[in-house]
């Protein structure tokens, strides 16, 4: 079932980078794993996939030492700073830096392994209360201010985009990311590469690459509805 789910993935991203002209290069398939045994993540990784993402760092603790180690994680959910520990040594990319204070932990425990971090900033395009992120009107005095930081590197942005059964509700969401991600690298900021444009899950991830996704985060559609323990 993984494999006929991944490949009818690749082959809606496919279709979406024809439309809009892109090469399938350009857009990175993140497989969104939270909640699901290493068995499954072993079986999309024999299918050919080296990028996951997960909410939890505590999922990332545990699962990365039973997994091959040329598995790229991705931080995609709200990081609390007490639990930067976990995953400093284990991911390629924080996608969800909302705050000055995270940027700093962020760069204060990556000063101590010696590496860069790269981060993304998550920006609540739509305004929602119970999203994580900041304004798109914050963002590049936000970036400008973190981007002095030591052990970390701006990469780009991300959002989480309203939940819809349409799609196309998204479009101008993600319209507005992608300027704005143009409009901040067109001010040279030292330290920022506005190169990575993380949007796009299961229910919006074609329209989200027609409107210039670099990085999307597939997770039902790869792995299936999440199963909750039941409680009775």
């Amino acid at each position: 079932m993984l494999t006929e789910n991944l490949a009818s993935v690749e082959r809606k991203i496919a279709e979406a980078c024809a439309r809009a002209g892109r090469s399938r290069e350009e857009v990175k398939l993140i497989a969104v794993s939270k909640t699901k045994p290493v068995e499954m993540l072993s079986e999309v990784y024999a299918a050919g996939i080296r990028d996951f993402g997960e909410n939890k760092p505590q999922e990332v603790r545990d699962k990365y030492p039973q997994l091959p180690q040329d598995i790229r994680w991705h931080m995609i959910g709200h990081l609390q700073r007490n639990k930067i520990k976990y995953i400093i040594d284990k991911v390629c990319m924080i996608h969800s830096v909302d705050s000055v204070r995270l940027a700093q932990a962020i760069g204060e425990a990556a000063g101590k392994l010696g590496i860069v971090m790269p981060v993304l900033v998550e920006v609540n395009v739509a305004g929602e209360e119970s999203k994580d992120g900041i304004r798109p009107e914050d963002a590049e005095n936000f970036v400008r201010e973190i981007s002095a930081l030591p052990n970390i590197r701006v990469e780009g942005l991300m959002t989480i985009a309203p939940f819809t059964d349409n799609p196309e509700e998204n479009r101008p969401y993600f319209r507005k990311l992608r300027k704005l991600c143009v409009d901040i690298q067109e001010k040279n900021i030292d330290n920022v590469n506005m190169y990575s444009l993380s949007m796009g899950m299961t229910g919006d991830y074609e329209v989200a690459i027609e409107e210039g996704a670099t990085m999307v985060r597939v997770g039902t559609g790869i792995f299936g509805e999440r199963i909750y323990p039941r409680t009775e």
